[in-house]
């Protein structure tokens, strides 16, 4: 178990970790999301000790180690950029920690081929890294990470460098190696999708701070706050400020029905969707109609970002298909109810959307 008590980090004067209490058990996948410069290496590199915290304890196992040297710690680290020693085979490559560590050949030899084996590195062991193409680089990083046992592993956005197809083949093995070798995993990720199909447990991070810390489906369908959902949504949330009255929440001239807000007090609220929850045609008999002004739309192959106006908010839509439009021209969109969250005056979830509440 990995704990963090009261951990902060500041360098010259300048706050990176914000106090910090989280606590990781053994056998579980943790990602850490967040845009550029939120602290998710920082905070990895607290969990691993390569830098020290200004205030708080690291605990490992129930034991202090804040102040231990991270050579002596039982962790291993793959970052974004492949590292690997390019006149050393894939084999020897894997085998390097263990021969540090001083273990006899034959344990060496097994643990590299079971390792190998469990990352379709096998056929490839007589390679040097150079020789590979970049998935199969980082797989033997990987490897190499994984082979010493560590009951620590930290990854640092380890597939930003690898092309779409790469990625989608990693995001799909690493959950796998990780169930395999039973240690605790620390992922760090600036994107969302990544962190729901990696599964286990989130914690969104923003400007040095955990926002929230839990299942992963969980912190993306019930964000505690604004700034969660802003997180944890690609691209980040649309908010619309509301006013409930009576039988109503409004946003103009705007009205939804009620529906899951019937027992919330009157008064304003930050309303917030989702990109993919606008449509362009009417999706549901609930849905409401917002008339608009079109920005842009940029068409990524089989869907469209659709960029709008609404009075003085921004939206954008993530809608399915090609859609070629003209900025500036008027453009209805459609929201259903069951999609719109509540966030109290300081931004506080004061009501998940329904279609969350039901999942």
């Amino acid at each position: 178990m990995l704990e963090l008590q009261g951990v902060s980090r500041s360098v010259g004067g300048r706050v990176h970790i914000h106090p910090t209490n989280l606590t990781l058990q053994k056998g579980t996948m943790n990602v850490l999301l967040g845009p550029t410069l939120s602290g998710k290496t920082s905070l990895m590199r607290l969990m691993a000790g390569l830098d020290q915290p200004t205030e708080g304890r690291v605990c490992w196992n129930g034991q202090d180690v804040t102040g231990k040297r991270v050579q002596s710690r039982d962790i291993a680290m793959v970052y974004q950029q492949f590292i690997n020693y390019p006149g050393l085979s894939v084999y020897e490559n894997i085998a390097s920690p263990l021969r540090i560590l001083g273990r006899s050949k034959p344990e060496i030899d097994r643990k590299v081929r079971e390792t190998a084996e469990m990352l379709h590195l096998t056929p490839m062991l007589a390679r040097k890294p150079l020789e590979l193409s970049g998935g199969q680089q980082q797989r033997c990083a990987l490897a190499r990470a994984l082979v010493k046992g560590a009951g620590l592993v930290l990854l640092d956005e380890p597939l930003a460098n690898l092309d779409y197809k790469l990625r989608e083949e990693l995001r799909v093995e690493i959950p796998r190696i990780f169930e395999a070798s039973g240690a605790i995993f620390v992922y760090a990720t600036t994107e969302p999708e990544e962190a729901l199909l990696l599964g286990g447990n989130t914690a969104t991070l923003w400007q040095g701070r955990i926002t929230q810390f839990g299942l992963t489906p969980t912190v993306y369908r019930q964000p505690v706050d604004a700034t969660t959902a802003r997180v944890f949504s690609d691209p980040p949330m649309n908010f619309v400020d509301a006013r409930k009255r009576a039988e109503a929440v409004s946003f103009g001239e705007t009205a939804l029905a009620l529906g899951s807000f019937a027992d919330l007090p009157d008064g304003a609220y930050l309303a917030g969707f989702r990109a993919n929850h606008l449509s362009l045609d009417r999706p549901s008999p609930a849905a409401v109609e917002f008339a608009c002004t079109l920005i842009g739309t940029e068409i990524t192959g089989s869907e469209t970002f659709v960029h709008v106006e609404h009075g003085a908010d921004r939206w954008v839509g993530l809608v399915e298909g090609v859609h070629l439009l003209t900025p500036g021209q008027p453009l209805s969109v459609w929201l259903d109810p069951a999609h719109v969250y509540l966030f109290d005056p300081a931004e506080r979830l004061a009501a998940p959307a329904a279609y969350a509440r039901a999942a």
